[in-house]
């Protein structure tokens, strides 16, 4: 492993055609088939993790799990087990299964920390899974937005709101108002991932076009693995997930996935690179299906003005 896929060196070429050289030396170092210990430690101090998986129609699905610190850990540097269950009408209810790749994330907002583990399920038990390790490596701090986490008191059983391709205007107010974004991807023998997407509220454009919603994101500077947008290039498909830090409220979305290289409507986009369209196809809205609450952002030093 630790080996850039044909769809991200395509998009490092696109760049400049030296770039996947370079980027394969960069992943010698970077990206591990295990977990160094400094890894294995932040996953233990984390009460959510997001997941990426995919379902039987080949659709990419992001999702989190949570529990008190602790329910993520680390028995040896290859392995990483976790003791939650997803909460109910979460499709990766569907997806844990032998052998089942997942893309893993760990994020701690208030320190803006992130570690990626990308692996295979070797067990399921009455608690929860053990993923095996494949990829392990980290990310920058860039355009997360600083909040702390509290546990909220227990609520009512989370209720499950149907998305159409159209989607509801609380589903779009959600995207609309949102400051952050995982998206899950997949790519046919190269394993799923899920990643953080960051910005001001308004990031994520949204609209009605052709019978659906519509949504158009910002790619902007990053670490040139492209893993997202690699896998897109292979596989035009995506999971969307918005978590709404003051109720708790979760939105589900998959979509058609295409990348916009240039153009007028990048040039909107202060500081984007490149723009993602996705194209909803279904989804749905968890009430309470996080029993978690944060504080106000302080914005990525990255978003000034």
């Amino acid at each position: 492993m630790g080996r850039f896929h044909a769809g991200e060196q395509a998009l490092q070429a696109r760049l400049n055609p030296a770039l996947p050289a370079r980027m394969q030396q960069t992943a010698a170092m970077a990206i591990r088939e295990f977990m160094p210990d400094q890894h294995r430690d932040f996953f233990a101090m984390l009460p959510t993790l997001f997941v990426g998986s995919v379902d039987e129609e080949g659709r990419p699905w992001a999702s989190v799990l949570s529990g008190q610190p602790g329910f993520v850990l680390s028995p040896d540097p290859r392995s990483l087990h976790v003791a939650a269950k997803p909460v109910a009408g979460d499709p990766l209810n569907d997806h844990l299964r032998l052998g089942a790749q997942l893309g893993l994330l760990g994020l701690q907002p208030e320190t803006r920390r992130r570690n990626r583990m990308n692996g295979r399920i070797t067990t399921l038990d009455d608690s929860g899974f053990t993923v095996e390790v494949e990829q392990s490596f980290g990310n920058c701090p860039q355009y997360i937005q600083a909040r702390a986490p509290r546990f909220a008191a227990a609520s009512e059983t989370p209720r499950l709101l149907r998305e159409t391709a159209i989607l509801s205007p609380r589903a779009a107010t959600m995207l609309a108002e949102a400051d952050t974004l995982f998206i899950a991807t997949s790519a046919d023998g190269e394993g799923v991932d899920v990643s953080h997407r960051g910005g001001r509220p308004g990031f994520l454009r949204v609209e009605e076009k052709d019978g659906a919603t519509r949504i158009t994101l910002p790619d902007f500077r990053g670490n040139k693995f492209f893993n997202t947008l690699g896998n897109i290039a292979l596989n035009p498909r995506a999971g969307l997930l918005v978590v709404d830090y003051a109720t708790g409220d979760l939105l589900q979305l998959t979509a058609r996935a295409e990348i916009v290289w240039d153009g007028p409507e990048v040039d909107s986009f202060a500081g984007a690179e490149r723009l993602l369209r996705l194209t909803v196809e279904e989804g749905h809205i968890i009430e309470g299906g996080l029993p978690l609450r944060w504080s106000d952002p302080d914005y990525a030093p990255q978003l000034a003005g």
